[in-house]
C-alpha cells in the first residue's frame, strides 16, 4: 500500500497552483530546496514521477491523483477546524467548481446565491464537455459535465437536459432562410459560435443536414454578447430554452424539427466535506428549471 505524506502531497499541489517550486516554497515559507526534497521523496513513495520538469510544470497522471488528495485533505481539515472551532469563529470555506457558460447565465447563479453566506465560491467557466479536465487535475472539486461517467474518485449525479434552439432575428430568418430551414440554406446562413471548443452548431447542423463546416462563422465566447451577436442580425445560433424565456422577443426559433438536447450531470470529489456538499445540494435543486428526461419538458 503506497502511502503519501500529507506534506509532501500539499508540496505538489503548491507547485500546480503557483506554476514553480519558487512560487511553492513562497506559499509553503519553506525554502525552494525543501520543496524539491519533498517533491523526490514523494516520487520515491509513488515510485513514478509526480511532475513534469518542462515549463510549464504540470503534474503526471499520478501527481493529479495527489493532488486531488491534497485538496480533499485540504476541505477535511477546513471541516474539522469549524467542528471545533466556536460558533462564532468559523471559517468560510473555499470551494471551487466548474461552471459551463450557458448554465452560469441561467440557472446556476440563483442556486448557489443561498449558501453564499457561508461559503466562499470560486467558478471556473468552461465548455461542459471540456470541464473534466479540472476534476482530473485537483483545481475544482466538482463539475457541471456532459459526461456521465465519473472521473476516478468522483461520484457522478444526472441533472436534467439543456435543450437548445436555433434562433435568429425575423430580418436575418427573411434574408437566408425564406422558404425554412432547407439543407441549402443551412449550409450557407452565417452562424455564431461561442468560442473553438464550441460544437453545438456544427451539432445541430450534423443531425440536419450533410455539413462539411463551409459556412461562415463569428466566435464571440460571452453569453450575454452571443446572444447580442444574434440580435444585431451578425448571424444564427443556438441558445438553450431558458435563455429564450427570458428573451425580448428580438430572437425567434427559425426550425420548428430542429433542436439539440444536451443532458448535464454534476460530478463531484466522493470524498468531500460538508462545504462540498451544501454546493452539490444547491446545484441539484437549482437543476429542477432544466428539462427533466421522460417528462418532454422543464420546471418551472
Amino acid at each position: 500500500m503506497t502511502h503519501v505524506d500529507p506534506a509532501q502531497a500539499q508540496a505538489l499541489a503548491a507547485i500546480v497552483g503557483g506554476g514553480s517550486f519558487e512560487a511553492a516554497a513562497a506559499t509553503l515559507s519553506i525554502t525552494p530546496s525543501a520543496v524539491s526534497q519533498r517533491i523526490r521523496a514523494l516520487e520515491v513513495a509513488v515510485g513514478r514521477p509526480v511532475i513534469t520538469r518542462a515549463r510549464p510544470l504540470r503534474a503526471t497522471d499520478a501527481g493529479q491523483a495527489v493532488v486531488r488528495f491534497a485538496r480533499q485533505l485540504e476541505l477535511l481539515t477546513a471541516d474539522l477546524s469549524d467542528e471545533l472551532a466556536a460558533e462564532d469563529q468559523r471559517s468560510r470555506q473555499h470551494i471551487t467548481i466548474v461552471v459551463n457558460g450557458d448554465s452560469l447565465h441561467t440557472w446556476v447563479l440563483p442556486a448557489l446565491a443561498p449558501i453564499a453566506e457561508t461559503l466562499q465560491i470560486e467558478i471556473l467557466r468552461e465548455d461542459q464537455d471540456h470541464s473534466l479536465d479540472f476534476l482530473r487535475s485537483g483545481a475544482a472539486a466538482a463539475a457541471i459535465t456532459s459526461v456521465a461517467a465519473p472521473v476516478q474518485g468522483c461520484s457522478s449525479h444526472p441533472l436534467g437536459i439543456m435543450r437548445y434552439v436555433p434562433v435568429s432575428t425575423r430580418s436575418f430568418r427573411e434574408a437566408w432562410f425564406p422558404d425554412g430551414a432547407t439543407p441549402e440554406a443551412l449550409a450557407k446562413a452565417p452562424v455564431i459560435v461561442f468560442d473553438r471548443k464550441d460544437d453545438l452548431q456544427d451539432a445541430y447542423l450534423r443531425s440536419r443536414i450533410r455539413y462539411t463546416g463551409d459556412a461562415p462563422r463569428h466566435h464571440v465566447p460571452a453569453a450575454e454578447e452571443f446572444a447580442e451577436a444574434i440580435r444585431l442580425g451578425m448571424g444564427w445560433g443556438l441558445v438553450s430554452e431558458l435563455e429564450l424565456h427570458r428573451d425580448r422577443g428580438d430572437l425567434l426559433p427559425f426550425d420548428d424539427d430542429g433542436h439539440l438536447d444536451v443532458p448535464l450531470h454534476w460530478q463531484q470529489w466522493r470524498h468531500g466535506s460538508t462545504a462540498l456538499t451544501a454546493v452539490g445540494s444547491a446545484v441539484r435543486r437549482g437543476a429542477a428549471l432544466l428539462r427533466q428526461p421522460g417528462t418532454g419538458r422543464a420546471e418551472r
